[in-house]
């Protein structure tokens, strides 16, 4: 979803097919769009393959198995879960689980996960919906609410009361520091007390 799109608004002179398209891009903006549909879709394959049949000429060759039952649960249950990621967004994270879940049990169960057909669509479905979160929007401030930046070089005494820092250069920014050593500092060097250094 993308919260900063801009929402819209029908003109007069729209064709309905417009209409329907910005309508339509909204919807599923706000909801984990393909990961229901992958869900859904992966169901059918798994749910089709167990009762299907092909027929060459008189010979009829049939895919059914003993886990027919337990290949039609598992499809109903995904497009279920496909249809209620549309509509239920709360669920999403169980919904992605449970597909998850439910895809690899079509392995064993549903000829090979609806040979295999269903069982990456459903894969796909569930990590799409354990992936989608919903956008929240920006929340920006007006300009006359935002705190105005301080001019430093106007202000030097405020920044810089005690002068600590040196002379001020362009736009505020401290200028070098005077390089010569204070009186006080004479007495802790290295030369005083006949060259020996004393701590304390």
């Amino acid at each position: 979803m993308n919260p900063q799109a801009p929402v819209y608004v029908r003109r007069e002179d729209d064709a309905w097919l417009t209409v329907v398209y910005y309508h339509f891009h909204a919807w599923s903006g706000r909801r984990p769009f393909w990961a229901g549909l992958f869900t859904l879709l992966g169901g059918f394959p798994i749910a089709y393959f167990p009762y299907a049949d092909l027929r060459l000429g008189n010979v009829s060759l049939a895919m059914a198995t003993t886990g027919g039952a337990g290949a039609l649960i598992i499809g109903v249950l995904l497009i279920t879960l496909g249809l209620a990621l549309w509509f239920q967004q709360a669920i999403r994270v169980f919904a992605g689980v449970a597909a998850i879940l439910l895809a690899l049990v079509s392995l064993p169960v549903s000829n090979l996960g609806g040979f295999f057909m269903g069982f990456i669509l459903s894969m796909i479905g569930g990590a799409l919906a354990l992936a989608w979160v919903p956008g929240q929007p920006v929340d920006e401030s007006p300009a006359e609410q935002r705190p105005a930046a301080v001019d430093m070089s106007k202000a030097p005494a405020m920044a810089d009361p005690q002068g600590l820092y040196g002379p001020r250069g362009p736009e505020g920014i401290p200028g070098q520091r005077d390089t010569e050593t204070p009186a006080h500092a004479s007495d802790t060097t290295a030369h005083a007390d006949g060259g020996r250094n004393s701590a304390g």
